[in-house]
């Protein structure tokens, strides 16, 4: 895992998606309604700076790694990280929010159910070794046609440019499984801290998952027009909207 970090105050951890990297947070990161906090991103094995790794950790696996980290940095109660997590990210948030103590977690988009799977879904088709074979090149062509007219797109083909192919799919897998059995709405809600969810609309999680944050009376908020990577599409938007949570607790 590399990290990287810069501001002071209460520590703000980022955590990306599949296929991503920490650098898709640089500009949200340093949007003016987030200054005053330390911003601690992450670029998880495998994924941006981060060296590939000779055997492919389960997210399960990922999120004791992340919690055991958060446990060796030096803090208190008093200043208990915040967890911000988007798509995979959000997933591994409630995983490591489980895990260990944080001051709160902000989930952005991240999978709940089925509906919810998309690069991952498309991945999981493959064998591994097809994937790494054609597969991921093929995804990543398909990334970068549909980038010439949704820009958070062209991000995302830069940082799956540097993912290693094991990774991806591995993870992938874990995140249909994951999604498939369906209790990823009712663990984040369970999580005993503050949190939000921030979903994209209309082309973010899709409607079963929105209307299950809203029977399980969960703290959410919809971003639009909007898609998979709201503070990319919204950023004032989002930014506000954290803001607002952060300064709530």
């Amino acid at each position: 895992m590399v990290v990287r970090a810069w501001g002071e105050g209460l520590d703000v951890i980022w955590i990306h998606g599949l296929g991503e990297q920490s650098a898709s947070f640089d500009a949200i990161a340093r949007h003016r309604q987030l200054a005053g906090y330390s911003h601690v991103l992450v670029d998880l094995p495998g994924y941006g700076r981060a060296p590939w790794p000779a055997a492919c950790a389960s997210l399960e696996h990922t999120a004791d790694m992340l919690a055991r980290w958060i446990d060796e940095r030096p803090s208190d109660d008093q200043n208990l990280p915040v967890l911000i997590g988007h798509s995979q990210g959000g997933v591994l948030a409630t995983l490591v929010a489980e895990r260990t103590a944080v001051r709160a977690v902000v989930n952005i988009d991240g999978n709940l159910t089925i509906g919810d799977c998309t690069f991952s879904l498309t991945a999981k088709r493959y064998t591994a070794e097809q994937f790494a074979a054609h597969g991921f090149a093929a995804m990543r062509d398909d990334v970068y046609r549909d980038g010439l007219v949704a820009r958070a797109l062209r991000g995302y083909h830069a940082a799956m440019c540097l993912a290693s192919p094991e990774v991806f799919h591995r993870n992938a897998s874990d995140l249909v499984a994951a999604s498939e059995r369906g209790d990823l709405a009712s663990r984040f809600v369970a999580l005993r801290c503050p949190k939000l969810f921030i979903a994209g609309s209309p082309h973010g999680i899709c409607e079963r998952s929105r209307a299950l944050l809203t029977e399980l009376r969960a703290n959410w908020v919809a971003i639009e027009p909007s898609g998979h990577w709201p503070f990319v599409d919204q950023p004032d938007a989002f930014a506000s909207e954290v803001a607002e949570f952060l300064r709530g607790m």
